[in-house]
């Protein structure tokens, strides 16, 4: 009963640093977002404005690189506030996350990239807000490696209940990876990704393979406070013929 009670405590306590974090990285995502549309964009646009004048008093061949300067900027005002999007925060605290993620699916993902997306979900109950806030993290930036590497046309996100969590995946049917499983988990998304599932307390792999997409799958608890009745599950054994990524710190 002793370390049953000690187990419990420091599974609260764990628990109770993870909801610490997540809340600070989401406040650290909302300030930088603000500083960038307050700040950058805005003098990014001003900048802009500038250009235009400049190349309507302008001769050539001046107007002609003006404008093209202005293309630029107008370009790096369209990424930044894409970004300050993305750095938002989510609403799953409204909309629950299965809606959340069904209408990033459709209005970015469909909407502005122009793939396919299907989102298949068998949840037995809501996930607590930041199991939930760190599924959509996950799936936001693996969605976005599909948009810059896959070259895919249709991508699947599906979302269960299994093993008192949450099991994701995020599979498309791109290119695929011709690099090795050591070569694929340098890269910083895939670090991220992975980073915040073990920091939940979860784990991460990647499946690829030239010419059959890419798997991204994960696993997060979602446990109250005392439910220790059996170890938490592992992740899936996998040959490395694969290309899975390894477990453990990148």
């Amino acid at each position: 009963m002793t370390e049953r009670r000690a187990a419990e405590q420091a599974l609260t306590e764990r628990r109770r640093l993870f909801t610490h974090l997540v809340q600070a990285q989401e406040l650290e995502r909302r300030r930088i977002a603000w500083d960038v549309h307050d700040d950058s964009i805005q003098a990014m646009v001003a900048v802009g404005m500038r250009l235009q004048l400049l190349a309507d008093q302008a001769g050539e061949p001046y107007a002609r690189e003006l404008s093209l300067l202005d293309a630029s900027v107008r370009e790096a005002v369209s990424r930044l506030r894409n970004l300050t999007f993305r750095l938002q925060p989510p609403g799953i605290d409204r909309h629950g996350l299965v809606e959340s993620l069904s209408q990033h699916l459709n209005d970015v993902v469909a909407g502005s990239w122009g793939l396919e997306p299907t989102l298949e979900h068998d949840l037995e109950k809501e996930p607590a807000p930041e199991t939930a806030i760190t599924i959509f993290r996950i799936v936001q930036e693996a969605l976005l490696n599909v948009r810059k590497h896959a070259r895919a046309r249709t991508v699947r996100v599906s979302v269960t209940t299994d093993n008192r969590g949450v099991q994701v995946q995020v599979a498309d049917d791109g290119t695929g990876h011709a690099a090795g499983a050591h070569r694929l988990q340098e890269h910083f998304g895939l670090m991220e990704m992975r980073e915040r599932a073990e920091t939940a307390g979860g784990w991460w792999t990647l499946r690829s393979e030239p010419g059959t997409g890419t798997t991204v799958e994960f696993w997060v608890p979602d446990l109250p406070t005392g439910e220790l009745d059996e170890p938490l599950p592992g992740p899936p054994v996998q040959s490395f013929d694969s290309l899975t990524a390894p477990q453990g710190p990148s």
